[in-house]
């Protein structure tokens, strides 16, 4: 049975990680960690664990304890990473997995010298409609592949993000928080971006907290633009914006991702990602059922037929971390991705502040 240890028991954690420990016979949930008590002890009692604390390193030394799952705020994540892999514990951490790429590459470079199992929590790349596009694409169904294009729209409140609105506690706004999935799926379907150029902008002051508050301004961005050129010679186009009026859709907002090839036209849609929209020539973008085998890895215990299709995919990222360290294998994706992630994220704010295009060095794992 391998013993995870969850620090960081906010949101993510309760409604996507837990669940997905309590659904693996393999895996059980021994440890909770938190910096805030009072939320912790309700963990506590919703999560039925014995071993609470607010000390994360204490957490990563315990004996009973053989993996971790990250999920704590962006400036965080570093220190709390590299106390696991010196403890000799499988790691995942959510994304992004630092505050800049010189960060991220000093925790890959960790946890492969120590040999443990590390994982970045790029969660869409387990959404079916996402599988099922990249079988299209390496199948060659959709040709050679010319453009991607990704949209992802929320319709969030003005009100304070609390750290997240923060340059040295999140490092970026939009950018890290959405638009990172998205570049790192991109690179899933079409492989490596050679080069980036991009934009940022900041609209809501977010100077009052939810109750009215007074706080600081916010210094991050709330939409995020790239360019980006592939290896490969397609294009890429990435948006993100969480002031999008209207895009609610029951909290999952609008994601749109596109892959356009010389024979044909492929989109998923985060609020039915059991289906894809394909189109050709002479036939219009129509909705697909994505094929049983798509629907889960094989493995999964996850029912697809049971819960919000746009919720439970969630669970397999857990179920892929489990399977790594079982049958003692790279996880995917690592944090090899999260930080090929992170470097372009952080190559289209340097293109940004430089107004030019910046080239994407290759990364050597």
């Amino acid at each position: 049975m391998l013993r995870i240890a969850i620090i960081g028991a906010g949101a993510v954690s309760d409604y996507h990680h837990v669940p997905a420990i309590r659904l693996d016979p393999r895996a059980e949930l021994v440890a909770a960690c938190d910096a805030n008590e009072k939320l912790l002890q309700q963990r506590q009692r919703d999560w039925g664990v014995e071993v609470v604390s607010t000390d994360p390193e204490a957490i990563c030394a315990r004996d009973d304890v053989d993996a971790v799952i990250i999920a704590t705020p962006n400036f965080t994540h570093r220190p709390i990473a590299l106390a696991a892999v010196r403890a000799g514990k499988h790691v995942m951490c959510e994304k992004p997995l630092g505050l800049n790429p010189a960060e991220v590459r000093e925790m890959y470079h960790a946890a492969r010298d120590a040999g443990v199992v590390h994982m970045t929590a790029f969660t869409y790349r387990f959404a079916p409609s996402m599988r099922y596009l990249k079988h299209l694409v390496a199948a060659g169904q959709l040709g050679e592949p010319r453009h991607f294009r990704s949209q992802r729209f929320l319709d969030w409140p003005e009100t304070s993000w609390g750290w997240r609105q923060y340059q040295h506690l999140a490092g970026a706004g939009d950018l890290f928080d959405m638009t990172i999935h998205r570049i790192d799926f991109a690179q899933d379907l079409l492989g490596r971006i050679a080069r980036v150029t991009g934009a940022l902008a900041r609209f809501a002051p977010r100077t009052e907290t939810k109750d009215g508050q007074a706080c600081e301004p916010s210094d991050v961005d709330d939409w995020s633009s790239i360019l980006g050129e592939f290896a490969c010679g397609a294009t890429g186009v990435w948006e993100g914006t969480t002031l999008a009026k209207g895009y609610g859709r029951g909290g999952f907002g609008h994601e749109w991702a596109e892959i356009n090839g010389a024979e044909g036209s492929a989109v998923y849609q985060l609020h039915e990602p059991n289906t894809v929209l394909l189109g050709k020539t002479g036939q219009d973008l129509a909705p697909v059922d994505v094929p049983a085998e798509f629907l889960k890895p094989a493995d999964s215990p996850r029912d697809p037929s049971q819960g919000e299709p746009a919720t439970v995919f969630r669970y397999d990222l857990v179920w892929e971390f489990v399977s790594a360290i079982t049958d003692k294998r790279p996880a995917v994706p690592d944090f090899y991705d999260g930080l090929s992630a992170q470097v372009i994220a952080g190559a289209a704010i340097d293109s940004y502040h430089n107004r030019r295009w910046v080239e994407i060095p290759h990364e050597p794992r």
